[in-house]
């Protein structure tokens, strides 16, 4: 961690970070989480799960000050980094938690309006694959979080993590927005469904994560579910 991250989180941590009632785990959440209360206002709530270094959320936190977001992280240097960005930009309408998302999202005090999954660890190698976060038990821990009205928007830069994505969609219930859309020639279709992804987030900026994708050669991949 840089020293100025180091600074930044010693000097203005406590402004965005919120600290829940913690199980045995560091990364645990066992206690009820006050979304209100944390930002001092109700008002429409975005999670984004895996924030890395506050690139995106940041950056729509500055250009939607109407709306609270919320990240989930548990890489303590991201955490610095994102703080440093909000503090650099001025915005007051962000908030993280160094948590477990699995262990996090259920302890909510209101329903998400718009939860995010962009680029998450892709675990390539497929003995690492059933540490991958989207499968169909998160996802429907994502159903139960979700507004009415809500929605799930996912980016990877990994097509068989794109097909799981869209086939723990599918196996949770939820309803993808694109179904059929935008086929791969290579997919496997292992569930019976082709398509299904989504043309690009408007407001999904290009991160570091996208360019190194997007340099070795993947594709992109979006994805929008709602509920039921």
């Amino acid at each position: 961690m840089p020293q100025r991250h180091r600074t930044t989180l010693e000097r203005v941590g406590e402004r965005y970070l919120i600290d829940p009632v913690r199980g045995e785990a560091s990364t645990s959440v066992a206690g009820p989480i006050d979304v209100d209360a944390a930002f001092g206002r109700t008002a429409p709530l975005i999670v984004e799960v895996g924030s890395g270094a506050g690139e995106q959320i940041v950056a729509h936190a500055a250009a939607h000050p109407d709306i609270n977001h919320l990240a989930l992280d548990v890489w303590w240097p991201g955490i610095a980094a994102a703080i440093h960005r909000a503090e650099k930009v001025g915005i007051t309408n962000l908030r993280i938690i160094y948590a477990d998302a699995t262990s996090a999202l259920g302890q909510l005090s209101r329903p998400v309006d718009e939860l995010w999954t962009f680029f998450p660890d892709p675990w390539p190698k497929k003995r690492h694959r059933k540490r991958r976060l989207v499968t169909e038990s998160f996802a429907r821990q994502v159903g139960e979080v979700l507004a009415e009205d809500g929605v799930w928007r996912l980016a990877t830069d990994w097509a068989d993590y794109a097909w799981q994505m869209r086939d723990a969609i599918a196996a949770a219930g939820l309803v993808n927005q694109h179904a059929g859309e935008r086929p791969d020639p290579d997919d496997p279709s292992e569930a019976g469904i082709t398509g299904g992804f989504a043309p690009r987030y408007r407001e999904r900026i290009v991160t570091r994560f996208e360019t190194k994708g997007v340099a070795a050669g993947r594709q992109v991949y979006d994805l929008v579910a709602t509920r039921a």
